[in-house]
């Protein structure tokens, strides 16, 4: 198919990133000050040549072949504020990067329309979401780990990679992280992890190789989407020790490829166990790596959006 241009919006970094490995020309929305969901091409991701910064009031003007929603926020208010009447009539995507924060069943989408295709990112938040009239697909993450970054494991604590999880409480389980590290070495990075103690934001770029020093990852999220940085962190190598809630449970095999239980004592000791034990954690790691490779490979991940891109686009 013909390279396509795709209006979409900076909502999750680290996903538009690898959205943009697809052979097609992306213009993101920017606005002045790049506030969240509108840093159009700023930031710290090594963008290619086909990612353009767009200004909203600059959209209107653009001839586009597709838009790709990412947030309530822009479906339900920004293509009426920036897009003529003839834009919001081209094929529309709306990616659902989160399972529903109401009502875990019973929750509709707020996409309700059948001329709108609806991607989910794992098909646990598929099963959960009311999808209603709205059409949809799975399509799994897809992720790029640069060449040369082995896992080494030198490092007896564990690593946890969240975004503001201070900020975010019980749902990514800060709770739960503030219990552990009282029991075992952890070190906490993302936006604003010095709230709890932690290191801060680490660039994404430099992160493959910085994790790859810790022992193992701990990821204590109760109720969200599968995380990149777990799929990342597997693809390095590290072991993952997680509850075993949601899309988790398909990733993360038991005694091969890392630990799950939703007891956290349980949790706790196996933590110990890769402190004391470097070996188990570089075969468990082993597994986990090729578990990410053979799931989330990006050649998937871009095969499956051009085969969607080209139904919806014709």
């Amino acid at each position: 198919m013909r390279p396509l241009n795709i209006l979409t919006w900076h909502t999750h970094g680290s996903y538009l990133y690898y959205l943009t490995q697809l052979p097609h020309q992306f213009h993101v929305v920017s606005k002045p000050g790049r506030p969240p969901g509108y840093g159009g091409r700023a930031g710290q991701m090594p963008w290619g040549d086909n990612v353009h910064d767009l200004p909203a009031s600059s959209a209107r003007a653009q001839q586009f072949d597709c838009i790709i929603f990412q947030d309530d926020h822009q479906f339900e208010k920004d293509q009426y504020e920036f897009l003529s009447a003839a834009q919001r009539a081209l094929p529309r995507i709306y990616i659902e990067h989160d399972p529903p924060r109401g009502h875990p069943t019973d929750t509709r989408h707020p996409v309700d329309d059948a001329h709108v295709m609806l991607v989910h990112v794992s098909h646990f938040n598929a099963l959960m979401w009311d999808n209603g009239n709205t059409p949809y697909r799975v399509i799994e993450h897809g992720v790029v780990v640069p060449d040369g970054i082995a896992y080494r494991g030198e490092l007896e604590s564990g690593l946890v990679i969240i975004n503001n999880l201070a900020a975010r409480g019980r749902r990514l389980g800060a709770d739960l992280f503030t219990q552990v590290r009282r029991q075992v070495p952890l070190e906490l990075v993302g936006m604003e992890a010095e709230q709890l103690g932690g290191l801060g934001e680490i660039a994404h770029a430099a992160l493959p190789a910085f994790a790859a020093r810790y022992r193992y990852l701990f990821n204590p999220i109760r109720y969200t989407s599968l995380g990149l940085a777990v799929i990342e962190s597997m693809m390095v190598g590290l072991p993952v020790v997680a509850l075993a809630t949601t899309e988790m449970v398909t990733v993360i095999e038991h005694g091969e490829s890392g630990f799950i239980d939703t007891n956290t004592s349980n949790l706790i000791l196996h933590m110990q166990e890769l402190r004391r034990s470097p070996g188990l954690a570089r075969r468990l790691g082993m597994t986990a790596q090729r578990r990410a490779r053979e799931r989330f490979g990006i050649a998937r991940f871009c095969d499956e959006w051009n085969q969607l891109l080209h139904q919806v686009c014709g």
